[in-house]
Formats: structure tokens, C-alpha cells, sequence
């Protein structure tokens, strides 16, 4: 996969379009400065502009690997343009995540565009390791990593808003105490 082709893609046709997007997913973690390896591009979108997107990709030759009110999930038979998801915005949260997204460096700073704050990213990771039970320790394990690497520039309150509403604060308050049990 070509990540820096699929971003200039993006980047150009979003921009001509004017779709508003951030990034999430594991190039957005690398952004905050937690390094983990990624297959796939994410991307926070406007519900709103669902029609475009996949207007777009179908028209540069991705296949649709899955749609429904949340998500957007495209591959391409052409390694090089791999697979892109969007995950729509359309609720309170992820209205308010993408307003509050912030333009970061990214891919060595060969680009720039909206990236998640940290705190918006644990959240997201917690909805999706709530959801799906296979994800529990990978995300689980960024949102540690998130926590340790930026743990005093973080807004707590909004990280433990995220966690009660999926009734795991618990699990919060288990990565708090183990990060300053290590100090």
C-alpha cells in the first residue's frame, strides 16, 4: 500500500470537493507521537457527505467493502491504492470530534491535515473495544500508550467522559494508577 499516494488522493479530492475530514486510526496515533503499525487509512468524515465519498472512490477504481450509517469501508484490487475507511460523523461526539480536530504533520511532514486530538482517539478506541470484543487489548493498548506518552497534557475529564459512557471506568482508573505506580 501506498500511503503517501492514497493521502495525496485524498487530500486533492477532498479539498476540490470541500469535504471536511480528520484523521483517526493508527496514522492519527502516530500523529500524538505513539508509533504502531497500520494496514489502512481512517478517516473522520460528515455523515452528510457519505454520497460524495463514495461517488469518489468508486470512481477511482476502490470496490465498497461495506456502508451503513456509521461507516465506509473501501478496498482496491491495486495493492498500491489499499484499503480507506471512513467512519461518519453524525452524532453529538463525533460532531463535536471533528470540530475540534486540529491540522498536525503527518507522514514525516510531508503532510498536513486534521488529525484527532488524544482525547478524542481514546474515545473512539473505547466506543470500538466496547463494540467489538476482538479489539479489546489492541486498543486497549493504544489508549495506555496515549495515556502514558501525553498524560499531563491530557484533559482527563473528557477521557473519563468516554469511558463512562461505556460504564468501563474501572479499566481508566486501572491505567491511571498503574502509570503512576511506575513513576
Amino acid at each position: 500500500m501506498n500511503f503517501a499516494l492514497i493521502f495525496k488522493f485524498l487530500i486533492e479530492n477532498f479539498t476540490r470537493e470541500e469535504i471536511d475530514f480528520a484523521l483517526i486510526g493508527g496514522f492519527a496515533l502516530q500523529a500524538a507521537g505513539v508509533t504502531r503499525t497500520t494496514q489502512d487509512i481512517d478517516l473522520l468524515v460528515l455523515s452528510e457527505n457519505s454520497p460524495k465519498i463514495k461517488d469518489m472512490m468508486l470512481k477511482h477504481g476502490y470496490d465498497l467493502l461495506y456502508e451503513s450509517k456509521e461507516v465506509l469501508n473501501f478496498t482496491s484490487k491495486n495493492f498500491e491504492l489499499g484499503r480507506v475507511d471512513f467512519l461518519l460523523a453524525r452524532r453529538k461526539y463525533t460532531l463535536t470530534m471533528l470540530k475540534n480536530a486540529k491540522k498536525e504533520p503527518v507522514f514525516n511532514g510531508k503532510f498536513e491535515v486534521k488529525v484527532l486530538r488524544p482525547e478524542d482517539q481514546i474515545g473512539l478506541k473505547v466506543q470500538a473495544s466496547s463494540n467489538n470484543s476482538r479489539r479489546l487489548y489492541r486498543d486497549m493498548a493504544d489508549v495506555r500508550m496515549l495515556i502514558e506518552t501525553r498524560y499531563p497534557k491530557l484533559d482527563m475529564i473528557q477521557i473519563r467522559e468516554y469511558f463512562v459512557l461505556f460504564d468501563r471506568e474501572k479499566e481508566l482508573d486501572d491505567i491511571l494508577r498503574e502509570i503512576k505506580d511506575a513513576e
